[in-house]
Protein backbone atom coordinates (compact mmCIF):
# COMPACT_ATOMS: atom_id res chain seq x y z
CA UNK A 1 0.00 0.00 0.00
CA UNK A 2 2.80 2.45 0.87
CA UNK A 3 4.35 2.01 -2.58
CA UNK A 4 1.08 3.18 -4.14
CA UNK A 5 1.26 6.42 -2.13
CA UNK A 6 4.88 7.38 -2.88
CA UNK A 7 6.00 7.45 -6.54
CA UNK A 8 9.68 7.13 -5.47
CA UNK A 9 9.14 3.85 -3.61
CA UNK A 10 8.83 0.23 -4.68
CA UNK A 11 7.59 -2.98 -3.12
CA UNK A 12 8.14 -6.69 -3.43
CA UNK A 13 4.88 -8.58 -3.48
CA UNK A 14 2.52 -10.81 -5.38
CA UNK A 15 0.82 -9.94 -8.69
CA UNK A 16 -2.41 -9.82 -6.67
CA UNK A 17 -0.97 -6.95 -4.59
CA UNK A 18 0.03 -5.08 -7.76
CA UNK A 19 -3.51 -5.44 -9.06
CA UNK A 20 -5.09 -4.44 -5.76
CA UNK A 21 -3.01 -1.26 -5.39
CA UNK A 22 -2.79 -0.47 -9.13
CA UNK A 23 1.01 -0.81 -9.22
CA UNK A 24 3.18 -1.47 -12.24
CA UNK A 25 5.15 -4.73 -12.09
CA UNK A 26 8.74 -3.77 -12.88
CA UNK A 27 10.24 -7.25 -12.63
CA UNK A 28 8.77 -10.66 -11.88
CA UNK A 29 10.36 -13.94 -10.77
CA UNK A 30 13.13 -12.13 -8.90
CA UNK A 31 14.37 -15.09 -6.86
CA UNK A 32 17.84 -16.36 -7.66
CA UNK A 33 16.95 -19.96 -6.83
CA UNK A 34 14.00 -21.94 -8.19
CA UNK A 35 12.95 -23.15 -4.74
CA UNK A 36 13.69 -19.91 -2.90
CA UNK A 37 10.85 -18.64 -0.71
CA UNK A 38 10.64 -15.07 0.54
CA UNK A 39 9.08 -14.55 3.95
CA UNK A 40 6.73 -11.67 4.56
CA UNK A 41 5.38 -10.66 7.95
CA UNK A 42 2.31 -8.70 8.85
CA UNK A 43 2.76 -7.32 12.34
CA UNK A 44 -0.19 -6.40 14.51
CA UNK A 45 -1.17 -5.78 18.10
CA UNK A 46 -3.49 -8.77 18.56
CA UNK A 47 -2.50 -12.39 19.09
CA UNK A 48 -3.51 -15.03 16.57
CA UNK A 49 -5.54 -17.97 17.85
CA UNK A 50 -4.06 -21.46 17.79
CA UNK A 51 -4.60 -23.48 14.62
CA UNK A 52 -2.91 -26.68 15.76
CA UNK A 53 -0.12 -26.18 13.20
CA UNK A 54 1.58 -22.97 14.32
CA UNK A 55 5.00 -21.36 14.47
CA UNK A 56 6.33 -18.77 16.89
CA UNK A 57 9.09 -16.26 16.09
CA UNK A 58 11.34 -14.61 18.68
CA UNK A 59 14.52 -12.55 18.94
CA UNK A 60 16.90 -12.80 21.88
CA UNK A 61 20.45 -12.11 22.94
CA UNK A 62 22.79 -13.80 25.40
CA UNK A 63 24.17 -11.92 28.39
CA UNK A 64 27.74 -12.17 27.12
CA UNK A 65 29.91 -13.93 24.61
CA UNK A 66 30.97 -17.08 26.44
CA UNK A 67 31.16 -20.80 25.67
CA UNK A 68 27.77 -22.45 26.00
CA UNK A 69 25.71 -19.23 26.04
CA UNK A 70 23.76 -20.11 22.91
CA UNK A 71 23.53 -23.76 23.97
CA UNK A 72 21.93 -22.63 27.22
CA UNK A 73 19.17 -20.92 25.24
CA UNK A 74 18.67 -23.68 22.67
CA UNK A 75 18.61 -26.43 25.29
CA UNK A 76 15.39 -25.00 26.73
CA UNK A 77 13.68 -25.89 23.47
CA UNK A 78 15.39 -29.29 23.15
CA UNK A 79 14.38 -30.32 26.69
CA UNK A 80 10.75 -29.64 25.75
CA UNK A 81 11.02 -31.31 22.33
CA UNK A 82 10.28 -28.06 20.48
CA UNK A 83 11.44 -28.19 16.87
CA UNK A 84 13.41 -25.10 15.85
CA UNK A 85 12.89 -24.40 12.15
CA UNK A 86 15.18 -21.39 11.75
CA UNK A 87 18.06 -19.86 13.69
CA UNK A 88 19.71 -16.73 12.34
CA UNK A 89 22.23 -14.42 13.98
CA UNK A 90 22.75 -10.75 13.28
CA UNK A 91 25.19 -8.31 14.88
CA UNK A 92 23.44 -6.21 17.53
CA UNK A 93 25.44 -3.11 16.52
CA UNK A 94 25.77 -2.27 20.23
CA UNK A 95 29.04 -4.00 21.09
CA UNK A 96 31.48 -5.85 18.85
CA UNK A 97 30.80 -9.58 19.17
CA UNK A 98 27.25 -9.09 20.50
CA UNK A 99 24.59 -10.86 18.44
CA UNK A 100 20.82 -11.04 18.27
CA UNK A 101 19.42 -14.48 17.51
CA UNK A 102 16.21 -14.78 15.51
CA UNK A 103 14.52 -18.11 16.18
CA UNK A 104 11.44 -19.73 14.64
CA UNK A 105 9.92 -22.73 16.35
CA UNK A 106 7.00 -25.07 15.88
CA UNK A 107 4.19 -24.42 18.34
CA UNK A 108 2.03 -21.53 19.51
CA UNK A 109 3.20 -19.13 22.22
CA UNK A 110 0.20 -20.26 24.32
CA UNK A 111 1.09 -23.98 24.08
CA UNK A 112 2.26 -25.09 27.54
CA UNK A 113 5.68 -26.38 26.42
CA UNK A 114 6.42 -23.25 24.34
CA UNK A 115 5.23 -20.98 27.15
CA UNK A 116 7.56 -22.80 29.60
CA UNK A 117 10.56 -22.52 27.27
CA UNK A 118 9.99 -18.80 26.70
CA UNK A 119 9.64 -18.22 30.45
CA UNK A 120 12.93 -20.08 31.05
CA UNK A 121 14.71 -17.77 28.59
CA UNK A 122 13.97 -14.68 30.68
CA UNK A 123 16.81 -15.57 33.09
CA UNK A 124 19.17 -16.74 30.32
CA UNK A 125 18.95 -13.79 27.93
CA UNK A 126 19.76 -10.10 28.10
CA UNK A 127 16.52 -9.54 26.22
CA UNK A 128 13.80 -11.56 24.54
CA UNK A 129 11.12 -10.34 22.16
CA UNK A 130 8.29 -12.63 21.10
CA UNK A 131 7.12 -11.41 17.71
CA UNK A 132 4.13 -13.72 17.83
CA UNK A 133 2.59 -16.97 16.69
CA UNK A 134 1.01 -17.64 13.33
CA UNK A 135 -0.19 -20.52 11.16
CA UNK A 136 2.78 -22.46 9.77
CA UNK A 137 3.16 -22.57 6.00
CA UNK A 138 2.05 -25.84 4.46
CA UNK A 139 3.41 -26.49 1.01
CA UNK A 140 0.69 -27.57 -1.36
CA UNK A 141 1.32 -30.88 -3.06
CA UNK A 142 0.30 -31.51 -6.65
Amino acid sequence: RLASLDPKSAAIGSPKNAELYKLEILLSSISDEEYNFTRFFLLGRTNRSRTGHDKTSIACSTYRDKPGALFSILSEFAFRKINLTKIESRPSKRVLGDYIFFIDMMGHREDAHVKEALAALVDKTSFIKVFGSYPAFREKTV
